[in-house]
């Protein structure tokens, strides 16, 4: 009995790693942080490799406008990362709301804010 009990947990272990969904680890600037200057970029690192065709970020400042400078990538060096460059920020609020597909094909999406102070 205590055999099949041991089985069962492994199994069940085994299929939680396996189905894990890309939860956000942490973030460049970092969630709730207010930072000088202006980042050139944001950094997203998840907890499972992405899929770069299905793996996005949008940086928008308080009245909603989009302030990315271009499409956000997957870093080849490191799959669970995502990268997106930005325009100068001017002092204020920023949201940056994400959406992944883990290679899993498991979807999960987000938001945070930050600060630019003067």
């Amino acid at each position: 009995m205590r055999l099949l009990i041991t089985a069962v947990i492994l199994v069940l272990a085994a299929a939680g790693t396996a189905f894990a969904h890309a939860s956000l680890d942490h973030a460049i600037p970092a969630v709730g942080s207010t930072v000088a200057p202006s980042p050139k970029e944001i950094v997203l690192t998840f907890t499972s490799e992405l899929e770069p065709a299905f793996s996005s970020v949008e940086v928008v400042n308080e009245k909603g406008v989009a302030m990315q400078s271009s499409k956000a990538a997957v870093d080849s060096a490191n799959r669970a990362q995502l990268r997106v460059p930005l325009k100068t920020l001017v002092p204020g609020t920023y949201r940056v709301n994400w959406s992944v597909l883990s290679v899993d094909t498991h979807r999960t999406t987000g938001n945070f804010t930050f600060r630019v102070r003067p």
